[in-house]
């Protein structure tokens, strides 16, 4: 009987130990509608600075590297060219704390780097999307390998058709140089390989 009644007894426990699912998210509704009332007084605000006149090689890691001896970098973005992804001489640096920012900008500003004056300006405002795409990866597009695939692409006969126009044109003007100055030189061309054109006949 002693078992039995233990074994009765457990479930009973169990259940006053742990609280309905309901309950339990009621508690932690309750929880977020605290911390959003009373919020932490050591939260810390953001601050980004403007930084100009960048010298050539100093890209985000360097600044990155460099900045972080001001305070702790949370992003970092350089203007960079779409096309070609150089650098555009300035960006922007984000630090966790906005007085740590301050003092970085205040620092930094008019400061001789690698011949130039670096410019560093700190940004009451900032735009939310002025950080977008900071972790892109930059890579150098290779012109001459797209000038070949440009170069060596399938042509439709429209453009064949031109092209063979061009160079028939060419030749017929380095023939007439040639015999301007006297010089017999006979040679097939282009003009022999060019397909004719088939003459429509009219009755």
């Amino acid at each position: 009987e002693k078992m039995a009644t233990d074994v009765r007894e457990k479930p009973a426990a169990l259940q006053q130990d742990v609280l309905p699912l309901s309950s339990a998210r009621r508690e932690k509704k309750k929880e977020k509608k605290r911390r959003k009332a009373n919020p932490p007084e050591e939260a810390m605000k953001k601050g980004v600075i403007y930084v100009g006149h960048i010298p050539h090689g100093f890209y985000e890691r360097a600044l990155r590297s460099f900045f972080s001896q001001f305070g702790t970098v949370t992003r970092v973005r350089l203007s960079r060219s779409k096309k070609t992804g150089n650098s555009k001489g300035y960006g922007f640096v984000e630090f966790a704390c906005d007085e740590v920012a301050k003092i970085a900008a205040g620092s930094m500003n008019n400061y001789l780097m690698c011949g130039r004056l670096i410019k560093c300006q700190f940004m009451d405002k900032a735009h939310r999307s002025l950080f977008k795409g900071h972790r892109t990866v930059f890579r150098r597009l290779s012109r001459r390998a797209a000038s070949n695939q440009e170069f060596n692409r399938a042509r439709t006969p429209e453009e064949h058709q031109r092209q063979v126009e061009r160079l028939v044109k060419k030749e017929r003007r380095k023939r007439g140089k040639l015999s301007a100055l006297g010089i017999v030189y006979d040679f097939p061309g282009y003009a022999a390989s060019a397909p004719s054109k088939k003459i429509k006949k009219t009755f």
